[in-house]
C-alpha cells in the first residue's frame, strides 16, 4: 500500500473545484482546504475525512481513497446546497485531474448524507472513491 499520492490528490480535488465555472459561479472563492477561523460565509465547500485502503497489485503500487467534500449553507432549506452539491459532482465525477504524484484512474460519487447542523446551517456531506496508482 502507499499513502503517497494522497496530497496530490487532495491537491488535485481543490484545483478542480476551484477552477470549475459553476461551482465558482455559486459559491466564488469559498472553496476551503481548512475553514478558517472567525465569521464564515453563508454558502461553502470545504474538503473533509479521507480514509485510504490499499489496492496494490503486482504491477505496482495504489490505493482506493475515500473522500468527503462539503456544502454548507445558512440557508433556510437545503435547496442551495443542493444545487452547489450537483456541480461539485459534475465537476468531479470521472474527472481527468493531473496529479503532481502518481495517477488517477477512476473518481466515482459514493454517497452523500444531508443534515440539519446546530445554529440552523445545513451541510451536505458528499462522499467520493477516487483510484490512484503511484507511479514514483
Amino acid at each position: 500500500m502507499t499513502y503517497a499520492v494522497a496530497a496530490a490528490l487532495q491537491a488535485g480535488v481543490f484545483e478542480t473545484l476551484r477552477d470549475d465555472a459553476e461551482v465558482s459561479s455559486l459559491v466564488g472563492d469559498k472553496i476551503y482546504d481548512a475553514v478558517p477561523k472567525g465569521q464564515l460565509p453563508e454558502l461553502y465547500v470545504a474538503l473533509g475525512p479521507e480514509k485510504a485502503l490499499d489496492a496494490s497489485d503486482k504491477t505496482g503500487r495504489g490505493a482506493w481513497h475515500e473522500f468527503a467534500v462539503s456544502v454548507i449553507s445558512d440557508d433556510a432549506g437545503f435547496q442551495g446546497a443542493k444545487e452547489v452539491s450537483a456541480a461539485v459532482c459534475d465537476a468531479l465525477i470521472d474527472a481527468e485531474i493531473a496529479l503532481a504524484r502518481g495517477r488517477l484512474v477512476a473518481l466515482n460519487f459514493k454517497r452523500a448524507q444531508a443534515q440539519r447542523e446546530k445554529a440552523g446551517r445545513r451541510r451536505i456531506d458528499l462522499i467520493f472513491r477516487a483510484r490512484v496508482e503511484d507511479d514514483a
